[in-house]
């Protein structure tokens, strides 16, 4: 394969062949890219694909090779996603050879999917094919028109509602889940796959999260991310819950059950609906209201980066601002009263 060269613009190019004419002229594909080595690899898989024929498959057969490729080495919940999209979406794309598939191809699937679906659903759609084209079709590059992100709307349960919630659940199966859930916090799949072997005291070590596998099946793998395996110290009104517990998991329930019955404390408690993950929410908002540096608070809840934490504030920031409008409109009330008061008595 030929060296990429440094063009003016301090972009990378090389050519690959691709093709002999009936006339015996040479056709060649260029790749390029921001560094020397990603315009090769490019190149490089590029020539592979061509030399197995697989420049004749259609993207749907490309999806399917994609997704068998990688399940050794990716989370059974990524794959079980993946299967999802293909299932579900891209019909008419997957009809598509490859090598013939354009720009004008992708917006046209996006547009569909924007009618009917999130502009977050959308995205990880798109990010899929993007993945797919990026294995089997390196040298086109994507400039799709994407829907705007619209910024989630969270639930953040109020101290006062966590009170009862854990009053109305206390001595039963949910309680220990509530608790690590609100006051660590761990998620769904890694509450029901935590064994009192990972505990030490009032420590937990998060490392293993349940999970359902591409046949519906529960298992339990290791967290996703790097992030996901973390140690979580508790305060001691928590761990005296699990203190009864020797051996294997500390709740015999999976993540659907907790979810489901979740949902039933909330209607005894009296409570508004909201996700068994919002208490997640709650915890970190907690922290950020005691100071707590925001590093710490996505070590101690296991995330990557700091958008979910951005989200919980700007929730926390609006409920503030509602109170400082009723505050501020009821001082203009009383004002307003007392002057047209003095007013009447000045008549």
């Amino acid at each position: 394969m030929a060296t990429a060269r440094k063009l003016p613009s301090g972009s990378w190019r090389v050519y690959a062949y691709d093709y002999t004419d009936v006339n015996g002229k040479r056709h060649y594909q260029s790749f390029t890219a921001s560094t020397k080595k990603a315009a090769e690899i490019k190149a490089t898989q590029y020539i592979s694909m061509h030399d197995h024929g697989k420049t004749d498959m259609t993207f749907g057969e490309c999806v399917n090779l994609f997704i068998t490729q990688r399940t050794p080495v990716i989370s059974a919940s990524t794959i079980k996603e993946y299967i999802g999209y293909s299932n579900r979406y891209m019909k008419s794309l997957s009809q598509i050879k490859i090598s013939k598939i354009t720009q004008n191809d992708i917006q046209q699937e996006v547009n569909e999917l924007a009618l009917t679906l999130s502009p977050k659903t959308v995205r990880n759609v798109h990010g899929f094919i993007s993945a797919v084209l990026s294995a089997y079709r390196p040298e086109l590059a994507l400039h799709t028109v994407l829907p705007k992100k619209v910024p989630p709307k969270l639930y953040v349960p109020s101290e006062a509602e966590i009170q009862r919630l854990m009053d109305t659940v206390s001595g039963t199966v949910m309680e220990l889940p509530i608790l690590l859930a609100a006051f660590g916090p761990m998620r769904r799949g890694e509450i029901c796959a935590l064994r009192a072997e990972n505990i030490d005291g009032s420590v937990v070590h998060v490392c293993e999260n349940m999970i359902l596998d591409k046949d519906n099946r529960w298992i339990v793998k290791s967290p996703k991310s790097y992030a996901g395996d973390r140690y979580i110290d508790y305060p001691d009104f928590v761990s005296e819950k699990w203190k009864g517990i020797r051996k294997g998991r500390v709740t015999e329930l999976n993540p659907t059950m907790i979810t489901k019955r979740f949902e039933h404390c909330l209607q005894h408690a009296g409570l508004p609906h909201f996700r068994f993950h919002d208490l997640r929410h709650y915890s970190a908002s907690i922290q950020h209201a005691l100071g707590v540096p925001d590093a710490y608070i996505m070590q101690r809840g296991g995330w990557k980066n700091d958008g979910v934490l951005k989200n919980v504030y700007r929730h926390t920031m609006e409920e503030k601002t509602k109170e400082m409008n009723k505050k501020v409109n009821s001082y203009f009330e009383n004002m307003h009263h007392e002057m047209h008061h003095e007013n009447e008595k000045a008549q």
